[in-house]
């Protein structure tokens, strides 16, 4: 009977039943001695009780069973999970990866727990600072098991195969070029359909939140309406083989046995919740005299440290948009960061690396290492003649930028083998054009 339907609005205070239990929120108020339909009530807190109101976050779920019905949990396998970032040396060079492979189903069935590698990252979870960066690899869809995080918040950038994903709070389906986040603590259970591939960031310390617009004004970039947040749905099934509840704890993972589903919340309320995003309804603002405005005008989300204006982690998208400026060199200019930067493709070419730089593949520009356009650009443009036209058209490039310095695991480095070796020869061919008697 279900159809998916959402609801609209950035951390709005969200109200939502099952109808197929009309009036399971109790009225007036959050804990009643007894809740309508025999129902439980729990509070999921997505901040300290004390958080100033603009920053408070909290939801209560109305359930036929509640969270603490399960079995201790147990150490499970990580494997290629990890927040060691001390598996390998440092290494401050341009890193770029091929497409990271999926595995075939008949050979080695990967679901989204499964296949979850770690690529990169910085802090630690136990002192709530840090982040992380994924790539999920998968081909089977979770079955009788589930995934919290009790480290922080997962976003979500699905590059290959759509992700239909059950939480506490209902269901999403999330589609290459949309992206959604899961913040901490919320059960999720990922179905997918075929060979699935992307990226997530994950935060700890911080929740995502729209960034400030500034002299911008009111309006603009990603807006609050374009949000969507699922609707209540449940389902009181039991489940006697055992149903796994897995939390990622302390950067390991822990798995507990309970004989019903965790998606049991007939009703819920609250301003805590998944939510997902489609990255064609980002209004972009752009340069349109000359010179590049800096490429913080494409944040979508942003996780704030406790500095004043620095980022714990930017997600920031390179949408299609026209190029219009003046006498100006149009693709990204060279550059060195006191950020991080790791980028990924969903689809298309980006416009500064139109070769190596594949959909499914990413890239990392550590702390202050320099980067910037290949020679093939840097001669092209140098040369376009200057109308407006329209750049990345069918593409999607997005970055996580950090204000951490981001270390590389031994599977980025080694076991994945998809690291490119031969990227820093892109910059080879750069010559020098100088001639002091041509001003």
């Amino acid at each position: 009977w279900f159809i998916l339907q959402y609801m609209s609005g950035f951390g709005n205070e969200h109200v939502s039943e099952d109808p197929r239990c009309p009036g399971a929120l109790p009225e007036g108020q959050n804990n009643p001695q007894v809740c309508p339909y025999g129902l439980y009530a729990e509070q999921l807190s997505g901040s300290a009780f004390t958080c100033p109101r603009p920053t408070n976050k909290r939801s209560w779920l109305y359930r036929i069973l509640p969270s603490v019905c399960h079995k201790p949990f147990e150490p499970l396998e990580e494997g290629h999970l990890t927040h060691n970032w001390d598996e390998v040396e440092p290494d401050p060079n341009q890193l770029r990866w091929k497409p990271f492979e999926i595995p075939k189903a008949p050979q080695n069935k990967l679901d989204f727990v499964s296949g979850l590698h770690t690529l990169c990252g910085a802090g630690e979870p136990r002192g709530r600072n840090g982040i992380a960066v994924h790539i999920f690899a998968c081909n089977t869809s979770m079955l009788d098991r589930c995934l919290y995080n009790s480290d922080g918040d997962f976003l979500i950038v699905p590059q290959q195969g759509k992700l239909l994903i059950t939480t506490e709070f209902g269901k999403m389906l999330v589609e290459p070029n949309e992206i959604c986040v899961i913040q901490q603590g919320m059960r999720f259970s990922v179905e997918v359909f075929g060979e699935t591939r992307g990226y997530i960031l994950e935060v700890f310390g911080a929740h995502f939140e729209l960034p400030d617009l500034g002299p911008i004004g009111a309006n603009g970039l990603a807006n609050p309406r374009d949000f969507l947040v699922p609707v209540a749905w449940y389902e009181d099934r039991q489940v006697p083989g055992g149903y796994t509840v897995i939390s990622k704890y302390q950067g390991k993972l822990f798995a507990a046995q309970q004989d019903f589903s965790p998606f049991n919340v007939v009703a819920w309320h609250g301003n805590y919740t998944p939510y997902k995003y489609h990255l064609e309804k980002f209004m972009v603002i752009n340069s349109v005299a000359f010179d590049h405005a800096d490429p913080s005008i494409f944040t979508v989300l942003t996780a704030k440290s406790t500095r004043p204006g620095v980022a714990l982690a930017d997600f920031v998208i390179f949408p299609p948009r026209w190029g219009v400026a003046n006498n100006t060199f149009r693709p990204p200019y060279y550059h060195r960061n006191c950020m991080s930067e790791f980028m990924g493709l969903i689809k298309g070419h980006y416009e500064a690396k139109e070769e190596g730089f594949q959909p499914g593949g990413a890239s990392l520009h550590s702390m202050m290492t320099p980067h910037g356009p290949d020679a093939d650009c840097f001669e092209k443009a140098s040369k376009a003649k200057l109308e407006p036209e329209r750049v990345a058209e069918g593409t999607m490039a997005f970055m996580f930028e950090s204000s951490l310095s981001l270390a590389v695991t031994k599977w980025g480095l080694q076991t994945s083998n998809r690291l490119d070796k031969s990227y820093y020869k892109c910059w080879e061919p750069l010559k020098s054009h100088f001639n002091p008697k041509c001003k």
